[in-house]
């Protein structure tokens, strides 16, 4: 009976989609906010409440996802290899994307 009374929502950051709940740790695209700030992400999609269910056309008028911030940092190193063989044509590069860490404290909607 727990499953029907769960409380999610599909947000928008950095055009990328994450599925965020209640008390979760997320990574978003790097933000410019502060450490210990409070951020309201209002581009919200997807809002299940119980067995309440609400889409966006598309973003929900006056739904809110309120966290907040822990802290920015790098992810791991992705590596890009170009290898074109009998021309002696090699290139090698590195990227770390940065990211905002943030808890979500509430979903309302």
């Amino acid at each position: 009976m727990s499953e029907n009374k769960q409380t999610y929502a599909i947000i928008e950051s950095g055009s990328k989609q994450f599925l965020v709940q209640e008390g979760e740790k997320i990574r978003l695209p790097l933000l410019k906010v502060k450490k210990g700030d409070s951020l309201q992400i209002k581009e919200v999609l997807f809002l299940r409440v119980g067995d309440d269910i609400k889409v966006g056309k598309p973003y929900l008028e006056g739904a809110v996802v309120e966290g907040k911030v822990l802290g920015d940092g790098k992810d791991k190193k992705v590596i890009s290899f170009k290898f074109k063989k009998r021309k002696n044509i090699r290139t090698k590069k590195g990227h770390r994307q940065g990211f905002t860490e943030i808890e979500i404290k509430s979903i309302k909607g």
